[in-house]
């Protein structure tokens, strides 16, 4: 079937051509439109849990007066008791338009000192902004909230996930810009020469256009985070790279064995192209789990994730075969002269010293990576907050000085909606909540009809240990009889984040299991191969998420990377960083057991077939994770922690699996599994001699013919 698929590329090479050509154009035309149809910073909560449902029954029942944005006001001189100051903040708060603010507090309206800071050299103004949109109703006053003489500075609740959206998505083009130039020099170096090298280049970038076009389709079926964009668009760049240069490789490979243009890409596609196919469905299964859990920005990065790899795939099993028929031998043009790769290398002579001590290697990696890990062991949680931005971002400025200088932030609040409840009932209730260690204050602050809502100050971190106990007692108080009380508020929904990723990770991780085990079964025709990569995968995985809480909990290295350290992680993101580290990593086991496979058939030799399939693999799999690793690394350079982390946590997890899994524990442990690798119950090992799709087909060997020397396939040599 693949070999199939070669030869209709190549036969009809201009018109698939100019196809994609099409395609990259309405990439960059149709796809660019999806960038103002991206949902933006919410979709971390569970639409079922509590502090969900108690929003809704809020934002339904009582008009919106919360605090949108809070504006601190700041003077190195005057005090808030000077008139001059007074008078600064009045005419500002005067002037705005009724149309686009709701509500305006300041110390002089409220006669509260919770708005002046401890020096008395600045105050905080509240606004509650009107409209249905209120991010649109903020961007038309923001200009006019200066005041003359005075340092402002804007944040709050509307102003985050703002700022957080828009250093984001200029990450990601930092990270493209950075990334593009390294991985065009990488390429020609890896291919020792520039026409191979612009092949790969050419279906990455047709790839990061067609994404575009991926995107925008996605905006009108579903709504998609524009976490999803900045993920994965560079991810499908990366991916379109990695997958070209297997198929790039082998094609010159099989030049070399003296087959004609269409023969070698026939072959090409029947070997490199197969583990194209299973790399990318088991990667695209890995985002496809992401929908199990109810989160949007889950399920968003699962529907985008698994489109742009299935693209990257079709991209790469269509375009690059018509390129490579194009191309022909002139694949080899303006060729670097460096000395050629031995076939007995360095790779090759530590799959051989691996296996010479199989325990030993299998017992100290293996425990070396556990050990990495243990960190994680101690890991807090936490969901996403101005601390993630950097140090100059005016949201986490307000927030520092709300936290800093002033006694009480209006920001540390919870709130709890009942029904029915008759106003006597809800101060009842209002008492009882009061009792609870850490709530500093509780007010009902609306009534309409039957559904009251009540308001508590606490002072606790919202992701610290004590406000979490204070949201499980504020939940566990009764409520009035006959009645229903939700908790809503910071540390009541980190909660509930937290539940609904513990509850669904076990079936996520069953879900990927039973999916990718059963790929990789089709694809090697063995029950003990899946089971291996699995556990070896995890290995590697344990080794990232041991970095990432010393390096972004801890801070590690945070003066190395630029940014300070929450004292916490992001609940949501650790899952994104499994899902493509884990779908990377077995992208890189099919790569290297599909050379093992071929030797295997060749010569039944376990040692020897490991050595060599790890040799004539490192090439590939070095050079993919290479290249890969300019691509994701590049969030490592970003402003915003959290797509920091993404970049560090998937350049370790990818350097680690590329080294040292695939260098000692992959060829250690087939060398102690030996002819049970490729081990399955007779039904099943009929079933898939007839129908797995094999490594070798006897109708793509043909002898070649030199004269009068025939020569056969490298392969088979």
């Amino acid at each position: 079937m693949f070999a199939a698929i070669g030869r209709f590329a190549v036969r009809r090479r201009w018109w698939i051509v100019a196809a994609a050509l099409a395609v990259a154009v309405a990439g960059g035309l149709f796809g660019s439109t999806a960038m103002g149809l991206f949902t933006g910073g919410a979709g971390f909560v569970d639409p079922r849990s509590e502090s969900n449902r108690a929003d809704r029954l809020l934002e339904s029942t009582f008009p919106h007066d919360g605090v949108d944005v809070i504006v601190v006001y700041e003077s190195r001189t005057l005090t808030v008791d000077d008139p001059a100051f007074a008078s600064a903040i009045g005419t500002v708060v005067g002037r705005l338009p009724v149309g686009q603010v709701g509500a305006a507090h300041t110390y002089w309206t409220a006669n509260s000192p919770r708005y002046v800071s401890k020096d008395r050299h600045a105050t905080y103004v509240t606004l509650t902004m009107a409209g249905e949109d209120r991010a649109a109703s903020y961007n038309a006053i923001k200009d006019s909230l200066e005041a003359p003489g005075l340092t402002v500075t804007r944040g709050g609740p509307l102003v985050f996930p703002m700022e957080i959206n828009r250093l984001s998505l200029g990450d990601v083009v930092r990270a493209e810009v950075i990334s593009l130039p390294i991985l065009m020099i990488l390429l020609v170096l890896v291919f020792r020469g520039a026409v191979a090298a612009g092949l790969p280049l050419a279906i990455g970038l047709l790839t990061m256009f067609g994404s575009l076009t991926v995107l925008r389709l996605l905006t009108s079926l579903v709504d998609v985070s524009t976490y999803a964009f900045q993920i994965v668009t560079v991810l499908g760049l990366g991916l379109a790279i990695d997958y070209a240069l297997l198929l790039v490789t082998r094609f010159r490979e099989e030049l070399d064995t003296g087959r004609d243009v269409e023969d070698a890409v026939a072959r090409t596609m029947a070997t490199a192209g197969r583990a194209v196919v299973f790399s990318g469905l088991t990667l695209a299964t890995c985002f496809l789990g992401l929908l199990i859990f109810p989160q949007l920005i889950y399920r968003s990065i699962g529907y985008a994730g698994a489109a742009v790899v299935l693209f990257a795939v079709g991209a790469t099993l269509t375009v690059l075969p018509a390129l490579l028929g194009i191309a022909g031998h002139r694949v080899d043009s303006l060729r670097i002269p460096l000395p050629r790769r031995s076939e007995r290398g360095w790779w090759y002579r530590l799959a051989h010293g691996a296996m010479s001590r199989p325990v030993v290697t299998t017992v100290t990696v293996g425990g070396l990576l556990i050990a990495l890990g243990v960190p994680f062991l101690g890991v807090r949680w936490g969901i996403p907050d101005p601390a993630l931005l950097p140090s100059d971002a005016t949201s986490r400025i307000v927030a520092e000085q709300l936290r800093d200088r002033f006694d009480h932030a209006p920001d540390r609040v919870m709130t709890a909606v009942v029904t029915p409840v008759s106003p006597r009932q809800a101060q009842e209730y209002a008492a009882r909540l009061g009792q609870v260690g850490g709530v500093d204050g509780v007010t009902v602050t609306g009534q309409q009809g039957d559904v009251a809502r009540l308001t508590m100050a606490y002072r606790a971190e919202p992701t610290s240990d004590a406000a979490a106990r204070m949201a499980r007692e504020l939940r566990a108080v009764p409520a009035p009889s006959g009645a229903t009380a939700l908790v809503t508020g910071r540390p009541a929904t980190l909660l509930d984040v937290r539940e609904a990723v513990a509850d669904r990770m076990p079936w996520f991780a069953l879900f990927v299991v039973v999916v990718c085990g059963v790929l990789l079964f089709w694809a090697f025709g063995s029950l003990v191969l899946p089971l291996k990569s699995i556990v070896l995968n995890m290995l590697s995985l344990s080794a990232s998420f041991g970095a990432i809480t010393l390096i972004f909990q801890n801070g590690f290295l945070s003066g190395l990377l630029g940014f300070d350290p929450a004292g916490w992680l992001d609940v949501v993101f650790p899952v994104i960083i499994l899902v493509m580290a884990f779908g990377l990593a077995l992208d890189y086991e099919v790569f290297l057991v599909s050379r093992i496979r071929e030797e295997w058939d060749r010569t039944h030799d376990s040692a020897e077939s490991v050595a060599v399939g790890a040799q004539r693999s490192s090439g590939v799999i070095s050079s993919a994770a290479l290249l890969l690793l300019v691509v994701v690394g590049g969030f490592a350079l970003g402003q915003v922690t959290l797509m920091k982390m993404i970049g560090v946590g998937l350049v370790i997890a990818i350097g680690v699996d590329a080294t040292i899994v695939r260098g000692l524990l992959v060829p250690a442990t087939m060398r102690l599994l030996g002819r049970w690798a490729w081990w399955a119950p007779a039904p099943l090992s009929r079933w898939w001699s007839r129908h797995g799709l094999r490594e070798t087909s006897p109708a793509l060997e043909p002898a070649i013919t030199e004269g009068s020397v025939t020569r056969l396939p490298s392969s088979t040599r």
